[in-house]
């Protein structure tokens, strides 16, 4: 498994490899007039009259073209003739073989162009000699060694500090990853001063200069290399307790020790080859011998990769399974082998495509685990301290927009494109690489912004839902506040994704080349056609701004509108969403529903009877009332939501069967109804005890006994039912209408 800090470092070395080796010899700066003369070759009206003329001797002779004529203009402007072939995978092949002829061609005589470099190099290095030279490299590097020894000695209070943080808590292990890369980055530049640094002190030969402070750039990436893979991968050999749960990537000992053996190694040779790279052209070395060069190169890395390929640890996943670790080595052989196959065939675009295309989603897949993996919940002797997941994922999404956005840079200076500005000359290639790189970036900050918009919404929607409570510790109350935000942030989330959505769309668009103008024009005549036939649409939206700018009502609240009732569960632009107490959702477009009744806002009065006997105490009635008010308003289950408790008002009448008293009480919404049912039982267990008659309708029947037709009526229980029944129905009926 490759870690994360190795591949852009690797990366950015094959950047510079790939430079030298089709770089050209370094030539003399032309005269004025030549400087002239491309200038107008360049002109695209000069261009044009050229293409005429060549088109007109074409058809005019109908003889073939000179041997000399340029192939580009062939290509581009002449018409081939029947029989010709000039389509883009014979223009490839010929590509192709051109390349490999001119390595074949060039091998014979690299040895004589070595042979001259050698001479020249020894005239003007004769007082050092080469001895000399390799002589002076590892003294700067041991001076370097040493300046990195001291502050490694000087440094100890903050290594002290870093083996000091938690390993058990999310903060603790970015703190030592992030104090582990600080110190890294301390001794890499201990190193460079001490090395590259102390030789710039010196005054040196211009040649003996540029080599050796060449080399010694080389040494101070392969030193960096290593000492970054060091703090983020925690090998063994530097005996560091619990060595799995510190490191950047969630991988084993193993592992660890397996990639930080070969990537120094691999990171070394490609800062070797860079530098040689570097100075063979101004030492004398053609274009053809480089690129002869660049295939060694290339094959040497090759096998260097095979190795680490092949001989790589199996995981703990494919571990139990011999196929798939062959499999997957099998298919790394086989990418790493067509990538040096298309840098022999001279291929570069596709080379950097196919491997920007492997490599980069690798980099963002352990991007992904290892910022989940140091992130990660801590341990329950800690307390199990959190990072909430939206923040998790901002940083995902953050570290992967910088690795795709580098990406896309570099390859854009591999293939030479311009993203500023297009020119007559651009190649349909050209333009299509330059349109998704903008069409990837523009979707890559859109994609980054609407996260951080998603993750900060989302985190102020993470309230809990009030419920009823159980102890003093909970506090049912509905902050405002936070209603209003659950209300709003929804619909606002909404229209911020349109908007991102459609910004992005139109700078793509336009980074493509696309005027948008009439595009934004034609969109707003449609939106007015759009807008006149769908009149029922529009008031429901607009209905919708006003019942929320109005805040008649948020998420959570009991609501009644016409014969729709219920809680308000979501909205959306046009409706909203109630759930009736019984179960059905009910979603009511704005337009219809009229005048609203809010029963969840601030505070709630409820008033009900109770009926005594006529010969009851009312005012010792009252106070036992107001007692057993009293105990639930202190009753842990009903504490929090009374705001007056339950009391008696007053006598309200005298009916039928008794004197009915007018209690109420006032509590928060939705507070009254479990409360008024344990009331209830507490007071006829109270009012029974206390000799208090709860009267019900009862009927006595008398008859004369002047015969059996007029003998007295039967009082059974069935009877009696029935008229306690008509009874309570008239009473009911009666306390309605005066409420």
């Amino acid at each position: 498994m490759f870690v994360l800090i190795a591949r852009p470092l690797a990366f950015g070395i094959a950047l510079l490899l790939a430079g030298p080796a089709q770089a050209q010899a370094p030539a003399t700066v032309p005269p004025d007039r030549v400087k002239q003369l491309f200038e107008l070759l360049d002109d695209p009206s000069v261009k044009a009259w050229v293409a005429e003329q060549r088109n007109k001797d074409a058809g005019s002779t109908g003889a073939p073209a000179p041997a000399g004529a340029s192939p580009a203009g062939a290509s581009s402007d002449a018409v081939a003739k029947p029989g010709q072939m000039n389509t883009m995978a014979s223009s490839t092949l010929d590509r192709i073989k051109h390349h490999i002829e001119r390595i074949v061609r060039t091998l014979p005589l690299l040895q004589g162009q070595f042979a001259r470099v050698r001479t020249e190099t020894m005239d003007d290095m004769s007082s050092k000699g080469s001895a000399g030279v390799f002589m002076l490299i590892a003294m700067f590097i041991a001076a370097g060694v040493a300046l990195t020894w001291a502050t490694y000695r000087l440094t100890r209070p903050f290594r002290l500090w870093i083996i000091a943080q938690p390993k058990d808590t999310p903060i603790g292990r970015a703190k030592k990853i992030g104090g582990r890369t600080l110190y890294s980055s301390l001794l890499i530049v201990s190193f460079a001063l001490g090395s590259a640094g102390a030789f710039m002190l010196f005054d040196w030969p211009m040649l003996i200069r540029e080599i050796v402070l060449t080399f010694l750039m080389a040494a101070v990436v392969t030193a960096g290399a290593r000492m970054y893979l060091a703090a983020m991968l925690v090998p063994s050999f530097m005996k560091v307790e619990n060595a799995v749960e510190v490191r950047a990537l969630p991988i084993t000992n193993e592992t660890a020790d397996h990639w930080f053996y070969w990537l120094p190694r691999i990171v070394g040779v490609f800062a070797f080859f860079a530098a040689a790279f570097t100075l063979l052209p101004g030492l004398g070395i053609d274009p053809d011998g480089m690129l002869v060069l660049s295939t060694g190169a290339d094959f040497v890395l090759l096998l260097l990769l095979l190795l680490a390929v092949w001989r790589r640890p199996r995981t703990q996943r494919d571990g139990a399974h011999q196929t798939g670790h062959t499999g997957a080595t099998w298919l790394l052989t086989a990418y790493f082998v067509a990538l040096f196959l298309l840098r022999i065939a001279g291929l570069n675009i596709l080379f950097w495509l196919t491997f920007a295309a492997f490599f980069l989603p690798l980099t963002v897949v352990l991007t992904q685990r290892g910022v989940n993996f140091v992130l990660r919940p801590g341990s329950e002797e800690a307390g199990r301290p959190t990072i909430p997941a939206v923040t998790i994922a901002v940083i995902d999404r953050a570290v992967r927009m910088i690795l795709i956005l580098t990406a896309a840079y570099l390859l854009a200076r591999v293939w030479g494109l311009d993203m500023q500005s297009m020119r007559d000359s651009d190649t349909t290639t050209t333009l299509v690489l330059r349109g998704l790189i903008n069409v990837m970036v523009i979707a890559l900050a859109a994609d980054f912004g609407w996260s951080i918009i998603k993750a900060l919404i989302e985190r102020k929607l993470g309230i809990e839902t009030p419920h009823a409570v159980t102890d003093d510790e909970e506090v049912p109350i509905l902050d405002p506040q936070q209603a209003r935000l659950r209300t709003l942030l929804p619909i606002i989330q909404n229209i911020l994704l349109a908007v991102i959505v459609v910004m992005a769309v139109l700078m793509m668009l336009a980074s493509m080349g696309i005027e948008i103008g009439p595009l934004i024009a034609g969109a707003g005549v449609v939106g007015v056609a759009v807008g006149f036939g769908a009149q029922t649409i529009v008031k429901d939206v607009i209905s919708g701004v006003f019942f929320l700018l109005d805040d008649a009502f948020r998420v959570g609240e009991y609501i009644t509108s016409g014969r729709y009732v219920g809680t308000v569960e979501s909205f959306s632009l046009r409706s909203v969403k109630l759930r009736h107490h019984r179960g059905p959702l009910f979603t009511i477009p704005f337009g219809e529903l009229g005048a609203v009744q809010n029963q969840s806002r601030d505070w709630v009065t409820d008033k009900f009877n109770i009926t005594v006997g006529y010969d009851t105490d009312i005012d010792f009635a009252r106070r036992l009332i107001k007692r057993i008010g009293l105990e639930l308003a202190e009753d842990p289950e009903f504490k929090h939501w009374v705001l007056s408790p339950i009391k008696m008002q007053g006598v309200q009448e005298f009916g039928e069967y008794g004197i009915v008293l007018r209690v109420k009480v006032t509590t928060r919404p939705g507070g009254a109804f479990n409360m008024k049912r344990k009331f209830y039982v507490r007071l006829r267990q109270v009012f029974k005890e206390q000799g208090i008659e709860l009267p019900f309708p009862t009927v006595h029947v008398e008859g004369l006994q002047h015969g059996a037709e007029n003998a007295p009526l039967e009082i059974t229980p069935e009877l009696k039912m029935a008229v306690a029944q008509s009874h309570t129905s008239r009473r009911r009926k009666k306390t309605s209408t005066t409420e």
